[in-house]
């Protein structure tokens, strides 16, 4: 295995965290008008990510960083395709951070900072998965790596529209079938009392949802993105992913006689299946093509080996350390919580 392949495992490793940490407290967002009756539920569900969220998106900026110093090429080609839809995505984190930082302090915006925490993070799911859907299906690619337009010039895309073809919805709304899914377990894991009985019994529900959505987004993969079916059925490794997130799904089903535990690691186990799918869908390439241009591959878009180097050193040094912050602070707060324990401090 060489440096380029070892970033794309890394890379891999980033992306699966940020999909397992920050997609739980993306999942309460978007659960918390509907399950958030009172506002001692809302305090509840809100404080159950309240001193994790920030350190949650590490993964993601890490994950971002990582992309610019290793594959350049495709850190410009895609976000620069896909500027639209990324600043998007970048409102919507912040009028989230603005929610949970500022919901409790401001009670006369408190409808807005509601509605904010729920677009917050209902648009960020579903744009997460309709940009992994363009990448699964290919993206249309001249040979210096950027996007076609109309005409056929070598010229990037700004449109919103261009990206929501039908297999990305599809993807965008199975990643937020799982979101759903993860962020119910994770509140039947933290909460006690009716939050909990509300997250446990959506829990179910929405499992049955997140299989079905599933299912579909395995069917459209076959008929609208047939390359990327082939490259992950060709690998062993892609079988045994697509296998083990209809394992993590059967644990959280389990979860519901056996724990919540078992139910937040089988949502756990799901998500982080599918990000491993996904690199087995696409690998070696990083961003297919589907124009007349080569793909951005490991070989072709790679910084150089002294660069790869190097980051692998400072790697092999700063990832411990992250793990080791996020056991501690998950040790911090680690138990149940519920409205009486929060007392009048909504």
């Amino acid at each position: 295995m060489g440096l380029g392949e070892i970033w794309f495992v890394l890379l891999g490793v980033l992306f699966a965290g940020y999909a397992i940490f920050d997609g739980f407290d993306l999942g309460v967002g978007i659960l918390y008008p509907f399950l958030g009756k009172s506002e001692g539920d809302k305090a509840t569900m809100r404080f159950s990510v309240g001193p994790i969220w920030d350190g949650n998106e590490v993964w993601l900026l890490t994950a971002g960083g990582a992309l610019f110093a290793a594959f350049p090429a495709v850190y410009a080609t895609v976000f620069s395709g896909m500027y639209i839809a990324l600043m998007l995505l970048l409102f919507a984190l912040l009028f989230r951070a603005g929610a949970l930082e500022f919901r409790n302090r401001d009670p006369q915006w408190a409808g807005f900072w509601d509605w904010a925490f729920f677009l917050g993070s209902a648009i960020p799911a579903l744009l997460f998965g309709v940009a992994v859907g363009n990448i699964i299906r290919g993206l249309p690619l001249t040979d210096a790596g950027e996007f076609i337009a109309g005409g056929g010039q070598p010229v990037f895309l700004g449109n919103l529209l261009a990206a929501l073809n039908p297999y990305a919805i599809v993807i965008g709304v199975l990643s937020v079938a799982w979101i759903m899914v993860h962020g119910s377990a994770w509140l039947a894991l933290k909460t006690t009392g009716e939050v909990h009985e509300r997250a446990a019994k959506a829990r179910g529900a929405l499992l049955v949802v997140f299989v079905a959505v599933l299912v579909a987004a395995t069917v459209a993969t076959i008929f609208l993105a047939p390359d990327a079916w082939a490259r992950a059925t060709d690998s062993p490794l892609g079988w045994l992913f697509g296998v083990l997130i209809f394992v993590g799904a059967g644990l959280v089903l389990l979860g519901t006689r056996k724990g919540d535990v078992m139910s937040f690691l089988g949502s756990t186990l799901a998500g982080a299946s599918m990000v491993a799918t996904w690199a087995a869908a696409i690998f070696p390439a990083l961003v297919p093509s589907i124009g007349p241009g080569q793909a951005l591959t490991i070989a072709n878009a790679a910084a150089s080996p002294v660069a790869l180097t190097a980051m692998l050193v400072i790697a092999c040094i700063g990832v411990p350390l992250v793990v080791f912050y996020f056991f501690l602070i998950y040790r911090t707060y680690a138990g149940r919580i519920s409205a009486t324990d929060l007392g009048e401090h909504y």
